[in-house]
């Protein structure tokens, strides 16, 4: 059955600040929570929320050419990804458009894509990288799977990492993380108390849990659901609060789960992908790696400071180059996450659900000015790449 969307209660006159009285906060699971959980796990879409996923706030009837090879359909259809399509860009001439799910291949027209957590040894830490490929040519990709269905583990184990460090099995992370966020005694034993129903329910329910629910997020969407019963200044600080354990467990998390950006390069060049380095300011080094890959994500939502210099960067390694080498090519991720647009409002981050795929500055005038000095526009970057993807 699809999914009832979840409409918030607001009442019309409520204290800006509501904290729970604990005596009422129940430590095992209710009836309210079951039906909490089933709506929270649920990845069906009820009438309403299609609606959201097709209908876009605002629609760019100019654009003539679409490039979106950094987004994240999530468990939205791709049915309704192309309806959303064709509503942004009506006048659209040419489209290259390739989805990116974390660690999950996925396909949207000729091509497939792969966002791939993976471990750079020079520095030490996690990168991503991004793969693209005709589609194919997936019917030879039977060691990336496996590769990235070991790694798509990462994900929701972290999850269970991240409950259990409120639980208190690693209290030294619930004290720094409440010192952080100025979290009182009160917020911390409800949300330990919630993720204790959460953790019962998993247990009584998991053959009925779909894998694409065993996220992180599926605790920051539990306690949204909670804002009908407390005020939104208190919820507001139980998920920085989650925000700041979060951090904190990712920070530790064991680099054993992924493969090294190198073994993921050469597998995904045996099978003639197309590989860009996204937000890389995230993780400056990788730029010092010289990786084999195609080019850099120089935009990107979360990384924008830098967008000139690392066109600039770019434009200066592309100069240096041996005369057979191919140039590195400059890309623009909108990291549009589709599960963020079908959730009701209230419950969206603005920021993430702004993001509209193949929405990116391209037609900015500084960022078109860099680019015109590294001889570089959307036009040229579509029509190499699409060459490579091809060849």
């Amino acid at each position: 059955m699809p999914a009832t969307p979840i409409t918030p209660l607001r009442p019309a006159a409520r204290p800006a600040w509501t904290a729970p009285d604990l005596d009422t906060v129940p430590v095992e699971p209710t009836e309210a929570d079951l039906e909490r959980f089933t709506r929270v796990i649920s990845i069906d879409l009820c009438p309403e929320q299609e609606a959201r996923a097709v209908t876009p706030g605002q629609a760019y009837p100019k654009q003539r050419r679409v490039l979106a090879l950094h987004w994240h359909p999530e468990f939205v259809p791709m049915p309704l990804v192309e309806r959303r399509l064709e509503a942004l860009f009506p006048n659209a001439e040419e489209r290259l458009i390739i989805p990116t799910q974390h660690n999950e291949l996925t396909t949207f027209g000729d091509y497939a894509g792969v966002e791939v957590d993976c471990y750079a040894s020079g520095f030490n830490q996690k990168i991503q990288l991004l793969l693209h490929f005709r589609k194919e040519r997936l019917e030879q990709a039977h060691t990336l799977r496996q590769m990235l269905r070991h790694t798509h583990k990462y994900r929701s184990s972290q999850l269970f990492a991240f409950m259990a460090a409120i639980l208190e099995s690693h209290p030294e992370i619930v004290g720094q993380a409440a010192a952080q966020t100025g979290a009182d005694e009160t917020t911390v034993e409800y949300v330990r108390r919630n993720v204790a129903r959460i953790d019962a329910l998993l247990a009584v329910r998991w053959d009925a849990v779909p894998r694409d629910s065993m996220k992180n997020k599926l605790l920051a969407n539990w306690f949204d659901t909670l804002r009908a019963e407390h005020s939104d200044p208190f919820i507001d600080r139980v998920q920085t609060y989650l925000r700041a354990v979060k951090a904190l467990v990712k920070a530790d998390f064991s680099l054993d789960y992924f493969y090294r950006a190198s073994e993921v390069i050469e597998e995904a060049r045996a099978l003639g992908a197309g590989i860009v380095i996204p937000h890389p300011e995230q993780f400056w080094p990788v730029l010092l790696a010289e990786y084999d890959v195609d080019g850099w994500e120089v935009w990107n939502p979360q990384s924008s400071r830098y967008t000139g210099f690392l066109v600039s960067v770019l434009h200066e390694r592309n100069r240096c180059r041996p005369r057979s080498g191919r140039p590195l090519m400059v890309f623009m991720g909108d990291d549009t996450h589709m599960g963020e647009k079908v959730k009701d409002p209230a419950f969206q981050n603005p920021e993430k659900a702004a993001r509209e795929i193949g929405v990116q500055p391209w037609g900015d005038m500084l960022v078109r000015k860099q680019l015109i000095t590294a001889g570089m526009d959307r036009a040229q970057v579509m029509a190499e790449y699409r060459a490579r993807l091809d060849g």
